[in-house]
């Protein structure tokens, strides 16, 4: 005798155990079953637990709540993206801004004409498989992070319920190679670049400055005179528009050949500068440092692998993590710099383990 092939014992049928509220006859697991004007709403949620899906059920409720059903029919994600990129860009530094407006774009080329609330999360999976074939672990977060933020903001204005993003993983980026010009390498950049052309002290002069300061290009290039306080042996670095990561002023030590570099500079001037004058009135060094690099055989240096040189020889000279995270404007009190410094050159380490000698005399340690 012939069976059915269909097991009813096996077919899912929600129960109803409270208002708005359905356990699965198979799984236990509680859904919720709300309408919106005239439009039901069924979500898991995700647990067997009768009181945790009670507190899911009351949240699930708020969020319905607060959907504007109107509203959410007409957000085209381009549009939207580009509305919340104004809001997020009011805070940030123009380079900033930029950098967003890239991440942005480049969110709208693959969403760009798709509802705000037809986005699932099987959409967000398919665009992660994709996108991570095609750019840096760094650039993806960058763009996950965003894209997480415009849906969060979808989620305050009502038109979707909850963010397709939060389940899609961050990549765990490659810890890239520092490189670190020794002393002689740094001397011979300087040089190489004062040598190339009759204008090139200015590229000269900020190089020596990041190499010799910590600051970041960006924070360098703003420096007037003002800012240089020989007496106190102090400089400014300030926030504002186009400096500090953080827009926060930072006072830093006139390190002892820091100062010596700036009464140079300043003496070699064919007048006494006025107080508002910059110290370097170019915004980059690279191109030269570029050629100057290839023409003595160097790695390419940029700019900040002079903030890791300087970074460096803090470290050899053992001033503690603490101290060079408050120079380099760092808010952490020295993790950053433990973690990113803390192997150091071959050499110093080099250097360094020739000290373990554990008790042995000069001679026996030299054999």
């Amino acid at each position: 005798m012939k069976t059915s092939s269909t097991d009813t014992s096996k077919v899912q049928k929600l129960i109803k155990v409270g208002q708005c509220l359905y356990r699965s006859n198979l799984t236990n697991l509680y859904y919720a079953i709300l309408k919106r004007q005239g439009k039901q709403i069924k979500k898991s949620l995700r647990t067997t637990d009768p009181s945790l899906a009670k507190r899911k059920l009351r949240d699930l409720e708020n969020k319905v709540a607060r959907l504007n059903p109107s509203e959410s029919g007409k957000a085209v994600f381009e549009s939207f993206a580009k509305q919340w990129l104004v809001g997020a860009c009011m805070s940030l530094k123009p380079a900033s801004a930029l950098r967003l407006d890239v991440v942005v774009r480049s969110l709208t080329k693959y969403f760009g004409a798709v509802l705000v609330r037809n986005i699932t999360e099987a959409n967000v999976v398919e665009w992660g498989a994709s996108r991570s074939k095609k750019c840096e672990p760094r650039t993806f977060n960058t763009e996950r992070a965003t894209f997480a933020r415009i849906m969060e903001t979808a989620i305050r204005q009502g038109i979707i319920l909850e963010n397709p993003v939060t389940e899609l993983k961050r990549i765990k980026p490659s810890k890239p190679q520092i490189i670190i010009p020794t002393k002689e390498e740094f001397r011979t950049l300087i040089q190489a670049i004062r040598k190339s052309k009759v204008d090139a002290h200015h590229s000269a002069n900020l190089c020596e400055f990041l190499g010799l300061s910590g600051c970041r290009l960006g924070e360098a290039t703003p420096i007037v005179w003002s800012d240089i306080d020989f007496a106190g042996e102090k400089f400014v670095v300030k926030g504002g528009e186009f400096g500090t990561k953080n827009h926060e002023d930072r006072t830093v030590p006139l390190f002892p050949s820091l100062k010596q570099f700036l009464i140079s500079l300043r003496d070699s001037l064919p007048s006494p500068p006025s107080s508002s004058d910059r110290l370097f009135p170019i915004k980059s060094a690279r191109t030269p440092m570029r050629s100057a690099c290839k023409k003595e055989g160097l790695s390419d240096f940029t700019h900040h692998e002079l903030r890791h040189f300087f970074c460096s020889n803090a470290i050899e000279a053992q001033i503690d993590f603490k101290a060079i995270s408050g120079w380099l404007g760092h808010k952490d009190g020295g993790v950053l710099v433990a973690r990113t410094y803390g192997h150091l050159r071959e050499e110093h380490s080099a250097n360094m383990a020739k000290k373990m000698t554990f008790g042995l005399t000069q001679q026996e340690a030299g054999q």
